[in-house]
């Protein structure tokens, strides 16, 4: 289990709650997109907001965001220390700042001071797109892991261990590689990701196919899905990934089948409908909506209520694994949603 490391008001590893991270592509200048979006962010579920911060002006530019969000917000900076300083001076929780970037330690020690005197974590971020020459013509995993492991050891240098550790790559097998092999050997908390995964369902599926294995393995402690776009979808598939790595279990889980000839009604028409009718349940429900008799009834069983499609415009509701009632197909909604609000009452 990794140790825990506190980013404000949240605290990550140590077996707490996967956080869900995301990332502003509105101007960090311009401090009304940059809040709009926040907003939007947090209201999506967004627990960590990372801004990127390129210049004195764009740190200035953040002072005003720094108290109006609960969530923690994370300072983006790549090569300046001077930076990484000023945003820890107005109050930026984290940063995220490769150390050995900086190319001095004696300005390692500076921001080292600085993060430590305003209890600032660190999160550093290596990436296959941007590993030292060093390290070119290893395996791209071993590289990852060696490039995060010298800039921790940078850190622990001066006595810092306030660190979170991301080893992306837009690869998943030397994603999964990578942090697999790192987890073996440090115990930081692991912010996992698909770098540059790409846009739509591409983007998603690669990020679930890597982020999701990792986390079944018991494996990271915060997860961002980097998609192109609106970051409010990088939210939304966050939390379908937990959701379905078993992570998060309060939500209403439709499953359904894929149909075939012996379905007699609209099967997509009602999942459809249950799953808006069922979004904003909060507790662990499975719902099982099922076409025919042949799966139908043993799937139904398996689930805390179940629908099974029969003939004449009826079907078969279960619960608790048994047959309670026949119903037709417009009294379906509101029956599940009945007996679903009759379980959260037990």
């Amino acid at each position: 289990m990794s140790k825990v490391v506190k980013i404000k008001n949240l605290s990550i590893g140590g077996g707490n709650r996967i956080a869900i991270q995301s990332m502003t592509n509105t101007d960090t200048l311009d401090t009304d997109a940059t809040a709009a979006q926040l907003k939007a962010l947090q209201i999506a579920g967004c627990d960590i907001a990372r801004l990127a911060v390129s210049s004195e002006d764009e740190v200035k530019a953040c002072k005003p965001l720094i108290c109006k969000f609960d969530m923690p917000l994370v300072a983006d900076i790549q090569f300046d220390y001077k930076l990484a300083v000023m945003a820890c001076e107005i109050g930026f929780d984290k940063i995220r700042f490769n150390p050995g970037n900086i190319g001095d330690e004696n300005k390692v020690k500076i921001l080292v001071d600085a993060c430590k005197a305003h209890g600032v974590p660190i999160r550093i971020g290596v990436n296959t797109g941007s590993l030292e020459r060093e390290y070119i013509g290893l395996p791209p995993a071993e590289a990852l892991k060696k490039s995060a492991l010298k800039h921790v050891a940078l850190l622990e240098k001066f006595g810092f261990y306030d660190i979170v550790i991301s080893v992306k790559s837009s690869d998943v097998k030397t994603m999964i590689d990578a942090y697999r092999s790192l987890a073996e050997e440090v115990d930081y908390p692991l912010h996992l990701g698909v770098t540059e995964s790409g846009a739509d369902i591409r983007g998603i599926v690669r990020s679930a196919v890597g982020i999701g294995s990792l986390l079944c393995d018991g494996i990271g402690d915060t997860v961002r899905v980097s998609l192109s776009g609106d970051p409010i979808n990088e939210v939304e598939a966050a939390r379908l990934i937990l959701q379905e790595s078993g992570i998060d279990k309060n939500y209403c889980q439709i499953v359904s089948c894929p149909t075939c000839s012996r379905c007699k009604y609209d099967l997509k028409a009602l999942v459809d409908e249950l799953k808006a009718a069922t979004k904003d349940i909060k507790t662990p429900v499975k719902l099982a909506v099922m076409g025919c008799v042949v799966n139908g009834p043993g799937e139904a069983r398996d689930a805390d209520f179940g629908v099974v499609g029969g003939t004449g415009g009826k079907v078969a509701i279960f619960a608790g694994g048994k047959a309670v009632k026949t119903v037709d197909h417009s009294e379906v909604v509101p029956e599940i949603l009945r007996m679903i609000e009759q379980k959260s009452k037990i």
